[in-house]
């Protein structure tokens, strides 16, 4: 079971295929996808990244609850907005961390690298419009999407208190127990 747990390098990690990426509180999760985002947006990467640049709106990020994706969204935000400064060198290159530094020397001085400054200060613009939910957020946001291919209702509401339904079905079983 050890050799299937590995450190996680963000700037190498695949951004294709199904990955899981698991780790105990104050591990630096938050850190690491901030930084997965910031490759995706800028399509860094080669045979590690993806096809191509994204936008905030394309790039899903689930979390369990409503306080872990305010705090999630604005991390990602302040991350994306200090590579900015980073890559239009804004501040001295001391004051960004080494992952910040390493992905800023991977596009040459000039254009290339004023074209990924731009694309991070864009999707740091558009933040707003970020796909970060939490997993019932999600799944409700599908099924109003999609309404007519799930034979489902375009309202939905999540129920979160369960004693009423608990309460129908055992008066149920006790009326069913009663007749057989």
């Amino acid at each position: 079971m050890s050799n299937l747990i590995q450190a996680l390098d963000a700037r190498r990690f695949p951004l294709h295929g199904l990955r899981l990426i698991e780790a105990s509180a104050g591990t630096g999760k938050t850190f690491t996808i901030a930084a997965l985002y910031l490759r995706l947006v800028l399509g860094h990467g080669a045979e590690n990244g993806f096809a191509r640049p994204l936008t905030p709106p394309e790039i899903l990020v689930m979390t369990f609850t409503r306080a872990a994706t305010r705090e999630l969204s604005d991390r990602v935000r302040a991350r994306l907005i200090e590579a900015v400064q980073c890559f239009r060198g804004e501040a001295e290159p001391e004051a960004h961390d080494q992952f910040l530094r390493d992905l800023r020397d991977a596009y040459a001085p000039g254009a290339e690298r004023d074209k990924a400054a731009w694309r991070l200060d864009m999707a740091a613009q558009c933040m707003d419009d970020a796909a970060i939910h939490t997993i019932d957020a999600w799944c409700q946001r599908m099924l109003r999407e999609h309404a007519f291919d799930s034979g489902s209702l375009f309202t939905q509401t999540l129920e979160t208190d369960h004693s009423d339904l608990l309460g129908e079905v055992l008066r149920e079983d006790r009326k069913s127990t009663r007749l057989n």
